[in-house]
């Protein structure tokens, strides 16, 4: 088969949820209504929490970085598949396919970290409420959100690298409608060994790793809480985790879907379907699974939409020791 320098390949064809004409413009509607949803819900959130001084807590430092990366993660991969949609094209520029790799693993590892985070917090918090305070300071919070800034952008790198050196054959079509990098790998035409190998050793790091320790803090959590006497106490402390237990649940299930729909439908559009939940649907739907369930934030909404306080920024939240 014929094959071309890297350096020669100008784009890639981005081939969506479906070839069928008649649907663009459904795709295109709701797509549009979930990514307005997600910007809308997430940039509340965001706004709650730094202009509730109550609300400047870990937990809610903690969820406001999680909003923030949400709608970053999103706005990497809908405008484009929206433009593209609008203008009748699949074109996506080899940079831009590059640049869009990096950015979707960069946030989706920063979800999977933040979430992990999120789970340390929820376990200092309800096995060591006396302590709580003292262990999560404002600059364990920081550097906790720093470290995973770091480690969540330099896997990404060394993929988009690994990417580069790769050329590719005639056949430039990528079932799905954001560059995702297995799809890429598999259009190469030179030994992908070792790519396939960064990105197994890149999916245990970034998945494995912290999975083990969300699963390590809820299984001390769930002891914890079977030792509380009183059911009232049991409840009050499930409920302090209980959302945070739906979007991990949530996120985990959308991805293992995502990865057995990839491995059993190669030419096919099941797993860019599939990722819908992982990119879209899981960003849209963490604003509400932490309101609804929360008060602090339920009442912060409220006096917002009321006006009966200023939003101040600078955007760095400030935390402050105060108890659970």
């Amino acid at each position: 088969m014929e094959s071309w320098n890297k350096t020669q390949i100008s784009e890639f064809l981005l081939l969506g949820l479906s070839e069928e004409p008649g649907l663009q413009p459904f795709i295109f509607g709701l797509f549009l209504f979930m990514y307005l949803i997600t910007m809308i819900g997430n940039l509340l959130i965001i706004l709650a929490v730094h202009s509730e001084p109550h609300l400047h807590t870990p937990m809610y430092f903690f969820l406001s970085n999680l909003s923030f990366v949400d709608i970053c993660f999103t706005s990497t991969t809908i405008p484009k598949m929206l433009w593209n949609i609008q203008t009748q094209s699949k074109v996506i520029t080899y940079e831009g396919c590059i640049i869009q790799v990096y950015f979707y693993l960069l946030f989706a590892a920063l979800d999977d970290f933040l979430l992990t985070v999120m789970a340390y917090d929820r376990y200092v918090a309800i096995c060591c409420p006396l302590l709580y305070t003292v262990i999560m300071s404002p600059q364990l919070c920081a550097l906790l959100v720093l470290v995973s800034w770091i480690v969540s952008a330099l896997f990404p790198l060394l993929h988009s690298l690994m990417v580069l050196q790769l050329s590719f054959c005639s056949d430039l079509e990528i079932h799905h409608f954001f560059c995702e990098i297995t799809w890429l790998i598999r259009l190469a035409c030179s030994d992908p060994f070792l790519n396939n190998m960064v990105v197994y050793f890149g999916s245990g790091i970034l998945g494995g790793v912290p999975l083990a320790g969300i699963l390590y803090s809820y299984s001390k959590i769930v002891s914890s809480i079977c030792g509380i006497s009183s059911a009232q106490g049991q409840y009050k402390a499930f409920s302090t985790c209980a959302s945070h237990l739906s979007v991990v649940s949530l996120f985990y299930c959308s991805a293992l879907g995502v990865y057995l729909s990839f491995t059993a439908a190669y030419r096919s559009h099941a797993s860019a379907i599939v990722s819908v939940m992982y990119t879209v649907v899981t960003p849209m739907l963490n604003p509400f699974i932490y309101s609804l369930r929360n008060k602090d934030i339920k009442r912060a909404l409220k006096r917002l939409f009321g006006m009966e306080m200023f939003v101040k920024w600078p955007f760095a939240l400030g935390l402050k020791n105060c108890p659970i």
